[in-house]
């Protein structure tokens, strides 16, 4: 199927609520527009016209098909892959912010963490309540002020040095069903390196931060 290619960063909606706040916080960082199925409601409903449209297309409406040109959009029939999988794994760009993919469906949630964790696609930063979440690095360094939350989230089997944080991660072994990373907090400017798939859980107003460092 199509794919995206941008020289600037892509904001991806999907079908959960998304609030004018954080969208317009994407949109400064992110400003081209792209959505996962019913996604596209969501941004047409915020006068937004993606440039994409991915999707199992089972929940988008037919007033958004209409409404989009048929250019922008991409049916895609397989189900081995959720609609996120889809989005991210057909966009080229220097970072995706995805939002609206939090909603009360919690399966389809850990779902899309589930994608994150695999590093499909180029790097993801994904809006959560107040949470920005995103697969960490390698290696990372971050200019975070003192008490700032910082929450290592392991999605398997992981290890990782630090610098900058309250209680160092050195020589732990982390994993989703042991040892977490959760609940940190910064001392200063913090330096990870990481093995392992791990979540890094931010306040969401480091998304500015976060998005310079990717």
């Amino acid at each position: 199927m199509s794919r995206l290619a941008s020289a600037r960063p892509v904001t991806l909606i999907g079908g959960a609520p998304v609030g004018r706040a954080e969208l317009d916080q994407a949109l400064q960082l992110a400003p081209v527009v792209a959505a996962a199925d019913s996604g596209a409601d969501i941004a047409l409903g915020h006068g937004l016209v993606p440039r994409a449209v991915w999707g199992d297309f089972d929940s988008i409406s037919a007033r958004a098909r209409s409404q989009i040109p048929p250019a922008n959009q991409h049916p895609i029939a397989e189900q081995d892959s959720t609609d996120f999988e889809k989005c991210l794994s057909r966009i080229d760009a220097p970072f995706v912010i995805g939002l609206g993919f939090s909603g009360t469906r919690h399966d389809h949630f850990l779902a899309v963490l589930n994608v994150l964790a695999r590093g499909i696609g180029p790097p993801c930063l994904l809006l959560a309540g107040d949470d920005v979440i995103t697969l960490a690095p390698p290696r990372l360094m971050l200019d975070l002020a003192p008490g700032t939350r910082v929450s290592l989230f392991p999605m398997g089997p992981a290890t990782g040095r630090s610098q900058g944080l309250e209680w160092p991660i050195d020589g732990l072994d982390l994993s989703p069903t042991g040892r977490l990373g959760t609940s940190n907090k910064a001392t200063g400017p913090v330096t990870l390196e990481c093995q392992g798939p791990l979540l890094l859980i931010l306040p969401r107003l480091e998304l500015a931060r976060m998005a310079r460092t990717l």
